[in-house]
């Protein structure tokens, strides 16, 4: 279980999905079967960049009936704390248990810019909503009949620059004294920001699970490059990928080697994150492998 392997300080290998935008979910189940017994657990996204595709309760659901272990992803969002909690509740009963709790991105990054964003709660009040349903209570107060036992990850925002992340530790140690019980960043990929991070938290690192997204091409880099704040590339990646004669390639390369750097530093796991390319996993994981 995935609860389990970051317990006991083992690594733990995760795959992002996101559901299709419809009900054919025979890509999804197809690609998700050919790393089977591969990866740890599949975090299924809820909307990510705002766009609008199968709900992370049903992806989650389909592909747990296939026997993976899933991460449901919660948004903030999209919905009130009446419906939030009822989506909760239906997970717990549906034996649904692992969870990442995410604020969203704003409507207008996605393919529904008139949407209204919710929000009613914020992450910290999604925290405390699990927290209270652990202890058979509804943010009400009211008693449940059954509590769930849920497994809870939250973002960690580690920025960009390796010489400013002294606040981070202090910032995990409130988010853990609230309920959270592991994280997940945005994707890195420099190593040197790995390291300062790691030295920032030090005992923390078990909880930390770093994203690393699969560049699909020298186009994808360089627009994370320009565009992207929140976001650093290094600049010989770009000259890296540029150079090769199969770039796509060489993006699975530099994926694998940077799961190989997260876990030699010591991090609890990495989220392979493949934006579409969940067809190249294997390519990934063997590497890795």
């Amino acid at each position: 279980m995935l609860q389990n392997k970051i317990a006991s300080g083992e690594f733990a290998l995760l795959a992002e999905f996101d559901p299709p935008k419809g009900i054919d979910t025979s890509s999804m189940l197809h690609s998700a079967s050919r790393i089977k017994g591969q990866v740890d657990a599949i975090v299924v996204s809820e909307m990510n960049n705002s766009v609008m595709r199968l709900s992370s309760l049903g992806g989650s659901l389909l592909l747990q009936q296939k026997g993976f272990e899933v991460v449901m992803q919660v948004c903030c969002r999209d919905r009130n704390r009446l419906a939030l909690q009822g989506d909760l509740l239906a997970a717990g009963s549906l034996g649904i248990t692992n969870l990442m709790l995410v604020q969203g991105d704003p409507p207008d990054y996605g393919d529904h810019p008139e949407t209204r964003a919710v929000d009613d709660l914020d992450l910290a009040g999604l925290q405390d909503v699990v927290v209270k349903m652990r202890n058979g209570r509804d943010l009400a107060g009211a008693e449940l009949l059954g509590s769930p036992s849920f497994f809870v990850g939250q973002p960690l925002d580690i920025g960009t620059d390796p010489h400013n992340m002294d606040w981070i530790k202090q910032d995990m140690e409130k988010r853990l004294n609230q309920g959270a019980q592991y994280f997940v960043t945005r994707p890195v990929f420099d190593p040197a920001l790995l390291d300062a991070l790691q030295e920032a938290i030090g005992p923390l690192t078990p909880y930390v699970v770093p994203s690393v997204l699969l560049l699909k091409s020298l186009g994808m880099a360089r627009y994370i490059d320009m565009n992207i704040d929140s976001l650093f590339m290094p600049p010989d990646l770009i000259t890296r990928i540029k150079k090769s004669p199969d770039k796509a390639n060489e993006g699975i390369k530099i994926a694998a080697e940077t799961v190989h750097a997260i876990r030699e530093r010591g991090f609890g796991g990495a989220m392979l994150s493949t934006m579409g390319w969940e067809r190249r996993l294997p390519e990934i994981v063997n590497r890795i492998k």
